[in-house]
């Protein structure tokens, strides 16, 4: 019998773990993108695995705080006025989301999703001897004031933890102290979550995984990707810079390239983009190292121990994908921090962007395209794109296989939500 293909388009934590899934499943899987593996968002996240990313940021309390935020003037969110008028179909419907009963659904969904992924990377990094890059000590939530420890935000993601079962414990400032001692006595208070991982190297984890692809007999393919198309016979053709292969199935695993690549087949996908940057900084003080990392609510910003450096990375600028950057929110990220804790200087040039590509109701999409039967569809995972690939390939290939049992419910990752 002959052994069915699939390229998968897109060499992100998402489309590298569904590469290799397919691959244990017995497809013969084509890797495919612009860039070498894990160069883009994936390379340049916080690295943290953890299910209190279960929150969406339009829960329910999303509404009290449309008024700071439409200001425009935080640190952890920014937004240009152009790009939502001209998207209002996606924010119209990211707002109206932050309703319970669709932030019920979605915690839940992301629960199982980022859990499913957990015990994935886990398995996956044992194989590729990579274990040693994963740390199981959490990550924090600083709070600089009691009353921003308090505030009704807060107080919902704390609760929507407790009610998953998440572990963790509230610190005062001298516990605080006694867990991170590298930090100044800025903070309040904070909250540890214990039930969570992080990595010393989220793009080297991808770059792990595309080796252990290609050494059990992967195809990666550095390419411009064009277009797809499907036959009468009903395979699909991929159109990149050298050419066209035909495939028995294809994966659009693009990140938030796949909206633009989706529209060329007349397919209008509801994408905003969260745009990120990051910096690593030397340590100031070689006395002291942060151990885990940490989110500075008021700051705006998480900061994290890489084998880099201490990497900042910056919260939310909604604007089109591939705008020019801006720095500002970079510098206020910054600033902050060096409010927090001693930083030593600026360890790369040029400035570093990622765009997170993000649904109306802050879940991916992890589905066949109805209509259009052999295309797979694999994007959408917000900020949690790292955390929850491998749980998205474990489903998207129970799924594209026709396993009887699933190791997830499909219903809340359905591409007719929007498509």
């Amino acid at each position: 019998m002959t052994q069915k293909t699939v390229a998968v388009l897109g060499a992100g934590m998402v489309g590298v773990a569904t590469a290799l899934e397919l691959q244990r499943r017995g497809l013969a899987v084509t890797l495919l993108d612009r860039r070498a593996p894990g160069l883009e968002t994936s390379y340049g996240n916080a690295g943290v695995i953890a299910r209190s990313s279960l929150m969406p940021f339009n829960h329910p309390k999303l509404w009290g705080n449309l008024p700071g935020l439409l200001k425009n003037q935080g640190t952890g969110f920014r937004y240009n006025p152009a790009f939502v008028a001209a998207n209002l179909r996606w924010a119209m419907g990211f707002v109206g989301n932050a309703r319970h009963s669709v932030f019920a659904e979605t915690t839940a969904a992301l629960d199982a999703l980022i859990s499913l992924s957990t015990a994935e990377h886990k398995r996956l990094l044992g194989e590729v001897n990579e274990l040693s890059r994963l740390r199981d000590n959490g990550w924090m939530f600083l709070y600089r004031s009691l009353q921003a420890f308090d505030a009704p935000g807060a107080q919902l993601g704390r609760e929507t933890m407790e009610q998953f079962g998440i572990a963790t414990q509230t610190l005062d400032a001298p516990a605080i102290s006694d867990l991170e001692p590298v930090l100044a006595p800025v903070f309040a208070k904070a909250l540890w979550i214990k039930d969570s991982y992080s990595v010393n190297s989220p793009g080297a984890v991808v770059k792990a995984y595309a080796q252990a692809f290609v050494a059990r007999g992967g195809a990666l393919k550095t390419t411009e990707l064009r277009t797809v198309r499907q036959s009468v016979t009903g395979r699909w053709s991929v159109v990149d810079g050298d050419g066209t292969r035909e495939y028995d199935r294809v994966v659009v695993a693009l990140g938030p390239w796949s909206s633009q690549f989706l529209a060329g087949l007349g397919i209008d996908v509801p994408m905003g983009f969260e745009r990120g940057y990051h910096m690593h900084y030397a340590a100031g003080d070689t006395s002291a190292r942060l151990q885990r990392p940490i989110y500075d609510t008021a700051g705006g910003y998480v900061l994290s121990p890489m084998e880099q450096g201490l990497r900042l990375s910056t919260g939310v600028e909604l604007n089109a994908c591939d705008a020019p950057m801006k720095p500002q929110q970079l510098e206020q990220a910054e600033a902050a921090a060096r409010q927090a804790l001693p930083l030593g200087q600026r360890l790369e040039q040029p400035l570093w962007m990622g765009r997170r590509p993000t649904l109306p109701d802050s879940r991916p999409v992890i589905d066949e395209m109805p209509g259009r039967p052999g295309l797979w569809l694999a994007f959408g995972h917000q900020h949690i794109g790292f955390s929850t690939g491998p749980g998205t390939a474990a489903l998207l290939a129970a799924r594209m296989l026709g396993d009887a049992q699933l190791p997830l419910d499909p219903y809340p990752f359905r591409a007719s939500r929007f498509l």
